[in-house]
């Protein structure tokens, strides 16, 4: 399928971007859609079935995996949209994240339309794309996973999203309310989380917790 066959969504919670991009990109690219909720992004790209997901990493709903959860529920609806990642944050946490769960590039929101428009181009065309000042980080940060254990990848991936996040700050001694805090979320909310946890890592206690992530420098 040639370039200018490219299709597109847009998802982000904020509608200046949104439109904001929409106005920016090559106009050979038809956008099919916006979302700006994890639901709604999972619904419209299966709908729609575009090229490529124009992503933010962050999203509100859904249960609070945000970017990384919309791509690991479109996959299993069958739909052959491959994902770029835009994001104000080039965080390990966030990159790893959803490079993992599918996404084919990573770029910063400071990306120019035209920019934006050639990394959609060639994800479309099965390259992997990364912001040129993120490129040194991004090598470092999968550094990181490649020198995972299979059997850590295999724990990690029993984890949501969510969940990670609350499992790190947790093992580094984090209240419930400053985990709550930081999430914002509820601390009942973190407890249920650090429940499941627990839970699914078959340890009893965060101090057990602590140890294991320590164990597989996680921390």
């Amino acid at each position: 399928m040639p370039n200018d066959d490219l299709t597109v969504v847009i998802v982000d919670d904020h509608s200046i971007f949104r439109s904001g991009l929409r106005a920016d990109l090559d106009p050979a690219i038809t956008v099919l859609g916006e979302a700006a909720t994890v639901d709604d992004a999972i619904r419209i790209v299966a709908e729609t079935r575009p090229r490529v997901a124009l992503l933010d990493v962050h999203l509100p709903g859904g249960r609070g995996g945000g970017g990384a959860e919309v791509i690991r529920e479109v996959a299993r609806t069958g739909a052959e949209t491959r994902f770029l990642a835009l994001s104000v944050s080039d965080a390990a946490d966030d990159v790893v994240r959803v490079i993992r769960a599918g996404a084919r590039g990573y770029i910063t929101k400071s990306a120019s339309g035209r920019e934006v428009s050639e990394a959609a181009r060639r994800v479309a065309d099965g390259d992997a794309v990364f912001s040129p000042r993120l490129a040194g980080f991004v090598l470092d940060a999968f550094g990181v996973v490649s020198g995972e254990t299979a059997e850590t990848t295999e724990e990690l991936d029993r984890l949501s999203a969510r969940e990670q996040e609350v499992m790190r700050l947790i093992a580094r001694g984090f209240a419930y309310r400053d985990v709550a805090a930081e999430l914002y979320i509820s601390p009942k909310t973190v407890e249920t989380h650090v429940s499941s946890v627990l839970r699914k890592l078959q340890l009893s206690s965060r101090h057990e917790l602590t140890a294991w992530a320590l164990e597989r420098k996680l921390l």
